[in-house]
């Protein structure tokens, strides 16, 4: 979607200083949104991202996938000229959002308050690992720092091994969502109220917003449950986990009263009225042999397609473990756009994952978007937003005040 064409969010205009991948997944629901975002880049090399999945013509691929429908201005951020001109152009948004380390960009000389007497209503939203305050505060930190303090790691993988990482950018990319939601709601209070606010989104507070049952089971028992990972299966619900196919894994839910369903499907309804069988707390005291019920009917199959078809039939929610190979021709998947096909300029035709919003009045994953060269629109934000002359975008370019590359 070009900037010409409407959307949610057209009108609006972010400073965007993030990098790495929470940030850039918040400003990026922008941009596929209508919103004009402006991304920051620290002259030379830009974002430290553009050096990343480098796979075709020098081009970063994860660039691509994070900067649809952005603009970048590169600048030389150590310049007094660079600093200038972006407190020029803050009074023209209506949101900054950075992922700096807490205490970088008031060190920067763009802190909540000097922002705020730039705009009143202006709105600052800070992402980090840690949070802005609290004893952990300064401690640099990624997606996997936060999500070994939530707890979370310790529940994923084998129960006699250490945790596994789960190698996807869960936490950063739903950061990124809240914090694109938190800004959304900050946005609708200004429309109320006429005041902005400085927001404070963290890794750590996402991560832990994602145990459903593990906090609250552990301390209404004084302690007398402590959740811990239990490998392939579930372990406050039976049967709900992970299951040995015939060539495959099969997820199955077939909790609570799924469990009928399940029963069903396998040709043995007395199953869910047997003394011992009746009930998640029963089934959980014999799992194993809950498992191996299931694993066993699973083994009569050809195949797991074949055995997805029975349990479907019995609406029994389930789903084959599909790698990420399978999941860029799955047809469900390709026909929402979940798996989405851009073709960049540069780098050509390849496929990321699609915008999760869809819209009955606007369309999501446009294909006309592209992502910007660094520093590809250094003239036209000087030039059309802060008026600078042509002279005056060749002095500072040639000054290394602007900067670019065509990458």
């Amino acid at each position: 979607m070009s900037q010409t064409k409407q959307h949610m969010l057209s009108g609006y205009r972010l400073l965007d200083f993030t990098r790495a991948a929470a940030g850039p997944t918040c400003t990026r629901m922008f941009a596929e949104m209508g919103a004009e975002v402006i991304k920051v880049e620290s002259a030379p090399d830009g974002e430290m991202s553009r050096a990343m999945s480098k796979l075709r013509n020098d081009r970063s691929l994860y660039t691509v996938q994070q900067c649809l429908n952005k603009k970048s201005l590169c600048l030389d951020l150590r310049s007094p000229e660079a600093k200038a001109l972006l407190k020029e152009l803050v009074p023209l948004c209506d949101v900054v959002v950075e992922n700096f380390r807490p205490g970088v960009i008031d060190e920067m000389g763009l802190g909540y308050e000097t922002l705020k007497g730039l705009r009143e209503d202006i709105i600052l939203c800070s992402i980090s690992a840690l949070g802005q305050t609290g004893p952990l505060a300064k401690k640099p930190g990624y997606d996997y720092i936060a999500q070994a303090y939530s707890g979370i790691t310790s529940m994923v993988g084998p129960p006699d091994d250490l945790p596994d990482l789960t190698l996807a950018a869960i936490g950063d990319v739903s950061t990124g969502v809240t914090a694109a939601f938190a800004i959304a709601a900050a946005l609708l209070d200004r429309h109320r109220t006429g005041q902005g606010q400085h927001l404070d989104v963290a890794i750590l507070d996402c991560y832990y917003h994602y145990h459903e049952v593990n906090v609250h089971r552990y301390s209404a028992t004084d302690g007398a449950i402590v959740p811990t990972r239990t490998g392939r299966h579930m372990n406050y619900i039976c049967p709900g986990g992970i299951f040995q196919g015939p060539g495959g894994g099969i997820t199955i839910m077939a909790f609570l009263h799924h469990f009928k369903d399940l029963c069903a499907a396998m040709g043995r309804p007395e199953l869910a009225t047997t003394q011992g069988w009746q009930t998640d707390i029963e089934r959980l005291e014999k799992r194993d042999e809950v498992v191996k019920t299931i694993e066993d009917w699973l083994a009569t199959f050809p195949s797991v397609d074949a055995a997805i078809a029975v349990l479907e039939k019995h609406n029994v929610p389930c789903a084959p473990v599909l790698s990420v190979a399978e999941t860029v021709t799955h047809p469900h998947l390709v026909a929402r756009g979940t798996v989405r096909t851009v073709n960049d300029p540069i780098a050509g035709e390849f496929q990321i994952p699609g915008h999760p919003v869809h819209s009955s009045r606007y369309p999501a994953n446009d294909p006309t978007l592209v992502a910007p060269m660094l520093g590809e629109h250094n003239r036209d934000i000087l030039t059309g937003l802060l008026g600078r002359s042509e002279a005056e975008v060749e002095r500072l370019t040639a000054a290394g005040v602007l900067q670019s590359k065509p990458y």
